[in-house]
């Protein structure tokens, strides 16, 4: 697991310090004394074989000469000192190593090298190197260079920069925010952003995580990482870098759209990821994740002494797609009655510029009690009338009261107050309630609140591996672009295009490819007889832009025409592109349809995320309009759905004046098919549909323009290698026949079935949820069920088993692989009263099939020694089981694949 041995670093019982310097002013004395001021109450020990204390702090020569095993390392030796350091760790027992020294290169024969080959001889895990270090709050470990020391609470930082985490500890100081942790990544020689996000997705201590981010290394253990941890929790994320990488050189339209950073924002849409720009907004984030729950709808109710600030309020409320709360006729007439008749009499309620502590508790009791809005803010404007100061107290004070009402599940609380001195501050943050420099700042704040809760509702969706509505002729398409290939081409023809996209039912004009002018010709009278003009394109493998050497032309009505046009089209090419390889033109029938859309959808290939799709606007002008949004692949028609909305252009898709309403999904379909086919064929590099047309009537493809090549693997494991996301594995579905005929139908676990899940539990005894969980288990909440059933399939999978007489539940197991990709830990719980009828033995061969078709070399559980009839079935199904060396009550169980 991605986990695997992370509490003992993040969380040890004895640590060492490997490295610490006599010289007040270096790395390795500043973490010293971080340690020692922090108050670390485990074992410690200082290694440096040159001096016998520091600071005050004997010394010993070595690892070996501590008198205890070190869970953590913490490495500040000059870095030809690490690979060593990390051996000797390895053998003495140690569970890992923070390494904050700097310096150990990369690649064959390097110091990083050497230093991961001697962790993975030991299981041992690697922090850094490279980095500021890690402060944990929660056991007073502070093994840093940091200049300050966080205080505990619940936001958890994730950082590439050891800047960025030192500059939020100081922010966090003054507003009284405290961390579960903070871990400085550094180059990510083996413990990456994947395996931390894990690790605080599963920690109760943390109610958000907060990510800064320059890169990301592996995409795919990303995208499963974050899209599970964001469905039980914030993620929130500042991605550097948004403007130093534009859009790429491509042959595509949909290539140069694709630029890395709207890569990555796709990807962190898709991931569930809330994307901030900079710190200023991940500040305001973790001022309001660190503090509420999220509201159950985005209605705003805002409370203020000054009008115009309410005003603005609502304006960036409304901007943001937030909705101003309506007030119920119950709650207007208690305002009218606690409030001068001057009062605003709607939302924003204004209740005048004098208003004192007691008016706003009056007016706030009443709107916390209103059923017509999800949420308060509360504004304040000093004045030389009332007391800021007292009205932020009786504000708090009305705050708490509500929360000890409701339980602490009521309505959030924001506040801002304008100008607000340092005592009103702590005041608000004291009292846990988010509070802003401006009102601004502040509805940003409650979006940040509304958008996870609409994370969590989309990541339930689970696009299908092949949409149900048609079914594409993939292996003619397959033969298609193998034999362009095996050409030595990169290209494909345009009638191979047509043919292409034929056998994914996307329409194309009639398209006919003319090696010379009188073959046009003929062709040109065919499409005559059908009724339709023509249209002249130059056909020509080099010149991928026609339009750039006048290599179009429209409208054709006659054969003289036809032939003069092909003439021309051709003299021109040769003469501007020599160079350039010309085949004749190609011949399409003319479409004119005054009233379609021009549209642009196609696939490019992304270094970090594999395939894109790409929407927008289309035409010749399409990267100077730059309407467009991308997507990771695979889609299902509501997330081509959301990928057309977030364009501009989806406006004029509906009906507007005297034009008709683009055919309802005929768009979204195509991109959902155009996905399926980056899927079936990984060999196609860019695709480029420019313009598809599209009205009331349907679409139809103009042009494209295809790229091919040898397929990638980017992301290891089965499925679409080309996918940072895997699609839902219907082909793991199963019809099993069991004892007795018992017919039983297993699939792959869905994020809907924690409804399913909880039912089955009342079924298992608490003896055997002692058995699967090693502990006694009263209750499992929502956040417990909901990691264990919201899968992406990328490095954890479960099977699911249902009587096929009964529809009920009857069995899960699941595999959750190693962060190498290597090996797998297993686990099955089946139902107590249906035991011992072939059901387990079924659930793991079927886990152990899956475990090999997914490259795995092991699959490995620990099984209590008490459950004698689990490990009598893993004898008969060949696992090597072997009593645990550090817990006596547990015997390890692998199998070799």
């Amino acid at each position: 697991m991605s986990i695997y041995r992370l509490k003992n670093l993040l969380s040890p019982r004895s640590v060492a310090l490997v490295g610490a310097s006599a010289r007040p002013v270096s790395v390795g004395r500043a973490v010293l004394e971080n340690i020692r001021k922090a108050g670390f109450t485990g074992q410690f020990g200082l290694v440096n074989p040159r001096h016998a204390e520091i600071g005050g702090v004997a010394a010993v020569d070595s690892l070996d000469q501590l008198p205890f095993v070190p869970e953590l390392v913490i490495i500040t030796a000059p870095a030809r000192a690490v690979p060593g350091i990390v051996d000797q760790a390895g053998r003495r027992g140690s569970a890992g190593a923070l390494i904050v020294s700097a310096g150990l290169g990369h690649g064959p024969g390097s110091l990083h090298e050497a230093a991961i080959t001697a962790a993975r001889k030991y299981g041992m895990r690697l922090i850094g190197p490279n980095c500021l270090g890690i402060m944990m709050p929660g056991v007073s470990l502070n093994a840093s260079f940091a200049a300050h020391m966080p205080g505990p609470g619940n936001l958890a930082l994730i950082s590439q920069s050891g800047a960025i985490a030192a500059g939020m500890v100081d922010w966090a100081a003054q507003r009284g925010v405290g961390f579960s942790g903070i871990v400085s990544i550094g180059d990510q020689i083996d413990v990456d952003l994947a395996d931390l996000i894990d690790y605080f997705a599963m920690d109760h201590k943390t109610r958000a995580i907060l990510l800064y981010i320059e890169s990301i290394k592996d995409a795919r253990k990303f995208m499963s990482a974050a899209r599970a941890a964001a469905r039980v929790k914030p993620v929130v994320v500042v991605k550097s870098g948004r403007m130093a990488q534009g859009a790429k050189a491509a042959a595509t339209h949909t290539g140069a759209l694709a630029g890395a950073d709207a890569v990555y924002d796709a990807a962190f849409r898709r991931a569930g990821v809330l994307r901030v720009s900079d710190l200023r907004e991940l500040f305001d984030c973790a001022e309001t994740l660190g503090r509420v729950e999220s509201p159950a709808g985005k209605r705003l109710a805002i409370l203020t002494n000054g009008g115009g600030i309410g005003v603005l309020a609502i304006d960036r409320l409304v901007e943001l797609g937030g909705i101003p709360a309506s007030i119920s006729a119950d709650a207007r007439k208690k305002l009218d009655e606690v409030l001068p008749p001057t009062w605003s009499g709607a939302n924003p309620v204004d209740i005048v510029g004098d208003a004192d502590a007691s008016r706003y508790a009056a007016a706030l009791d009443v709107l916390l009690a209103d059923p017509d809005n999800d949420a308060v803010l509360v504004l304040n404007v000093q004045t030389a009338i009332a007391s800021a100061a007292d009205i932020a107290t009786m504000v708090t004070e009305r705050v708490k009261a509500y929360r000890e009402k409701h339980r602490n599940w009521g309505k959030p609380v924001l506040a801002s107050w304008i100008g607000a001195d340092q005592n009103i501050i702590e005041t608000l943050s004291g009292a846990g309630i988010p509070n802003y420099p401006t009102e601004d700042d502040a509805v940003r704040g409650f979006m940040y609140l509304v958008r996870h809760r609409e994370v969590v509702e989309e990541l339930s969706q689970v696009p299908p591996a092949m949409p149900d509505t048609f079914v594409p002729d993939a292996r003619a398409a397959r033969q298609i672009v193998a034999a362009a290939i095996a050409d030595g081409r990169q290209w494909l023809e345009p009638v191979e295009i047509k043919h292409l996209l034929e056998a994914y039912d996307i329409a194309m004009v009639p398209t006919y490819a003319a090696g010379d002018v009188e073959q046009a010709v003929a062709y040109a009278e065919d499409i005559f007889a059908q009724g339709a003009t023509v249209v002249l394109k130059i056909m020509s493998r080099d010149i991928v832009h026609k339009s750039d050497v006048g290599g179009v032309v429209l409208n054709l009505t006659t054969v003289e025409a036809v032939r003069a046009a092909a003439t021309d089209i051709l003299g021109r090419a040769r003469k501007l592109r020599p160079e350039a390889r010309i085949e004749g033109v190609i011949v399409q029938a003319m479409v004119v349809k005054a009233k379609a859309r021009e549209l642009i959808l196609g696939l490019a290939d992304d270094p970090t995320f594999g395939t894109v799709v790409v929407f927008g606007r289309g035409g010749t002008a399409v990267e100077i309009i730059n309407d467009k949004a991308l997507a990771l692949p695979p889609l299902d028609l509501q997330l081509a759905r959301d990928l057309i909305d977030r364009t501009r252009v989806s406006r004029l898709l509906r009906a507007y004046r005297d034009v008709p309403a683009v055919k309802p999904d005929a768009v979204a379909m195509v991109l959902v098919k155009l996905a399926q086919m980056a899927a079936d064929i990984p060999e196609i590099r860019e695709f480029d549909i420019n313009p598809l047309l599209a009205d009331e009537t349907g679409v139809t493809a103009v042009d494209a323009r295809v790229a091919v090549g040898p397929p990638q693997r980017k992301f290891a494991g089965s499925g679409a290698a080309n996918f940072a996301v895997r699609a839902y594995p219907s082909q793991w579905e199963r019809h099993l026949k069991l004892k007795e005929d018992w017919r039983i139908f297993a699939r792959p676990l869905r994020p809907e079935d924690e409804p399913t899940i909880h039912a089955f539990l009342r079924h298992v005894t608490a003896y055997d949820l002692r058995l699967r969980f090693f502990a006694p288990m009263k209750e499992f909440t929502h956040e417990f069920i909901a990691r264990l059933t919201q899968l992406d399939y990328a490095r954890a999978m479960a099977f699911i088993a249902f009587d096929e007489a009964t529809g009920e539940m009857v069995g899960v197991v699941r595999l959750h692989s190693d962060s190498i990709y290597e090996s797998g830990e297993y686990a099955i719980l089946l139902r107590s009263d249906l035991k011992g009828k072939g059901l387990g033995w079924a659930l793991m061969q079927l886990i152990i099939d899956y475990a090999r078709s997914e490259g795995l070399k092991a699959i490995s559980g620990d099984v209590l020694r008490e459950n004698t009839t689990m490990l009598e079935m893993c004898r008969q199904l060949g696992f090597d089981v072997k009593p645990d060396p550090t817990e006596p009550d547990i015997c390890d169980v692998r199998l070799k694949l």
